[in-house]
């Protein structure tokens, strides 16, 4: 990957009290995924001071500002032999973007639809070749955001793996913390990767220990606290053997209590003296065993609202509360599908490159354009019935299962919108925003043309030249 960078004179707003940390937001386009090369991973470009990208088929991923009659200009080029040397161009405007095509051999698509001049809202979807970007017109970053990201050049565990500036951020705060003795809340939706993460933070925490999960869930309540904290042998009927229990197996080590929320009540106030204590105390022993212990908890539960109705304990919610992390569920963080997608499909195919498994350009639209109700959980399932399905061919929309293959690979309004827009704005560009020529062009009355550009959102000025 190659690099340059310049200065810019983009103007930031410094609060009261932030210094370095001063938040603003910016609009960004993500490298989201390459279809031939799907474990390439994703690279993310800060759009803030930019004017112009030019974006194009270079030898190898690239990112390269440079300041052309007082405009800054960002070059990208991907290593995507289906892309023109000089494929599109975002262009900013007065308060939005372009997206045009340069004449290029393959077109340019935006969310499905092709374009040959048109606007860019946030979330759309742009192909170009068979490579997909991903545009965002405002997150908020924070301090000296670097302007551009390979996720491919970093060797993060894939539960620390993000573009999202917002969750790297929260991240990059958990990194820190990760070695030390301070207790972590992990809070998300199931599937989103909980699990993944609080093993990430054992790792990064670099205990000796064993890392212990415990479903708090599937814990059977007749048997519980012998199972979190041992036994003797005789303290019950079948207790045949002294037994250690799952807490005092994490002893130098990290336990995770996953679905801590799901704790029984006698289950909570005896966990609650293990925290404070650090010691634990077997069934049918009175002499507490002094335990060493990171504990991390993980829930899709609003335990507030359990402490509120008195199903959870606030002195032990307060306990195990040291750092919070929210993990959004996979709908929200669509930046970073192809990153996920390329770790999953190397641990799906044990290999590096994933046995050169690739994509159709509309698999990859229709990964893209479903919710993901069961979040990471539901992707990897869907990418190891496709891997076989496939059988070493691109993997195609059939091959994803009918809950995604059905999910719409057209923008909200439908395909039918779509094309419609793309064709108004093509003919727009072409007519330089002449409304009379383009409704001559389309047989519709005037007042057709301005209701459909009401609807999308199209202003004639952008059209004409000065």
């Amino acid at each position: 990957m190659i690099f340059a960078s310049m200065s810019d004179s983009t103007v930031t707003v410094h609060r009261p009290g932030e210094g370095s940390e001063r938040q603003r937001v910016a609009p960004h386009l993500f490298l989201a995924f390459e279809c031939a090369r799907p474990t390439a991973q994703s690279a993310r470009c800060s759009l803030e001071g930019v004017d112009e990208v030019v974006i194009g088929r270079g030898a190898e991923r690239s990112a390269e500002r440079a300041m052309q009659s007082g405009r800054c200009v960002l070059t990208l080029r991907v290593a995507d032999p289906s892309m023109s040397h000089t494929h599109a161009r975002l262009t900013r405007g007065l308060g939005h973007w372009i997206v045009e095509d340069a004449g290029s051999k393959n077109g340019t698509l935006v969310n499905g639809a092709r374009a040959g001049r048109v606007r860019v809202d946030d979330g759309d979807l742009i192909t170009l070749g068979y490579t997909l970007f991903l545009f965002r017109a405002a997150l908020t970053v924070h301090g000296d955001h670097p302007e551009f990201v390979d996720a491919g050049e970093r060797t993060r565990s894939p539960g620390m793996a993000t573009l999202l500036p917002a969750l790297e951020r929260d991240l990059a705060r958990l990194a820190r913390i990760a070695p030390s003795t301070v207790t972590v809340m992990i809070r998300g939706e199931t599937g989103t990767g909980k699990e993944i993460l609080a093993r990430a933070v054992h790792g990064l925490s670099r205990r000796p220990g064993e890392f212990v999960a415990i479903n708090c869930g599937a814990l059977t309540e007749t048997l519980i606290e012998s199972e979190l904290f041992g036994h003797k042998k005789g303290a019950f009927s079948g207790a045949t053997d002294d037994t250690l229990g799952l807490v005092r197996a994490a002893h130098g080590g990290t336990l995770l209590l996953d679905e801590i929320g799901d704790l029984p009540p006698a289950s909570q106030s005896a966990f609650l003296r293990v925290l404070q204590e650090h010691e634990v105390i077997a069934v049918g022993s009175t002499r507490p065993v002094p335990v060493d212990l990171r504990v991390v908890s993980a829930t899709h539960r609003d335990l507030e609202d359990l402490v509120a109705r008195g199903r959870f304990r606030a002195d032990l919610l307060a306990r195990v509360s040291g750092f919070r992390l929210d993990l959004p569920p996979l709908r929200e963080r669509r930046e970073d599908l192809g990153l996920l997608v390329a770790h999953l499909l190397e641990r799906i195919t044990g290999e590096p490159d994933a046995c050169g498994t690739t994509f159709t350009e509309a698999a990859a639209r229709a990964l893209f354009r479903h919710d993901w109700p069961h979040n990471i959980r539901e992707l990897e399932k869907v990418l190891s019935a496709a891997v076989v399905l496939a059988a070493g061919q691109p993997i195609d929309v059939p091959h994803l299962g009918p809950a995604v293959a059905g999910a719409p690979v057209a923008p909200a309004p439908g395909e039918e919108d779509a094309q419609l827009r793309a064709r108004l704005v093509e003919l727009l560009s072409q007519h330089e925003g002449n409304i009379s020529a383009v409704a001559r062009a389309m047989g519709k009355a005037r007042m057709q043309i301005h209701r459909w550009m009401r609807r999308f959102g199209i202003g004639p000025d952008e059209f004409r030249k000065l």
